[in-house]
């Protein structure tokens, strides 16, 4: 069973670019509850796939303390869940439910795989710590990079940009 939830129910086996075809196929699921369920049951599935990322981890990588196979997605999952929570934040607070422009969640994802390939700073240290929590921490942190990284790029595109189209 970890091992079905860590490859996230195939995910994992796609082939080139694992990591890719787990956030897109999160970014695809992840668009999908906040359109028909709302953006508390995606803040709730987020937990949820944290908790059982960590845990599945750990239990798939009980023999390979130091791996970080390109099949195991539920990390990925994680972090794509997590930066797409920032624009769904603002656009739930703001009263508008259940739909997110498509500069919204292309973002997410582009933002999300930057930050989870080139790992800078701590995402960086998370990744070097070559144990079963740090295969999850390193795209939890590209997940808050990438969702304040959303933020900005919104802020600048409609606060300036868009000011001085006016």
């Amino acid at each position: 069973m970890t091992r079905l939830l860590a490859i996230f129910f195939g995910a994992g086996l796609l082939r080139p670019a694992a990591g890719t075809w787990g956030s897109a196929v999160a970014l695809a699921l992840g668009v999908v509850i906040l359109r028909f369920l709302g953006f508390p049951v995606l803040v709730a599935a987020t937990a949820v796939v944290i908790v059982i990322g960590f845990w599945a981890c750990q239990v798939e990588l009980a023999n390979d303390p130091g791996g970080d196979p390109s099949e195991i997605v539920i990390d990925e999952v994680a972090g794509q869940w997590l930066t797409l929570l920032f624009p769904a934040a603002a656009f739930w607070a703001r009263g508008v439910e259940g739909w997110m422009p498509w500069p919204g969640w292309l973002a997410a994802f582009l933002l999300f795989r930057l930050f989870d390939v080139w790992k800078p700073w701590i995402i960086g240290w998370a990744d070097k710590r070559h144990d079963p929590a740090g295969v999850m921490l390193d795209d939890l942190l590209a997940g808050v990079f990438a969702g304040v990284a959303v933020l900005v790029a919104a802020g600048v595109y409609h606060g300036v940009i868009f000011g001085l189209l006016k």
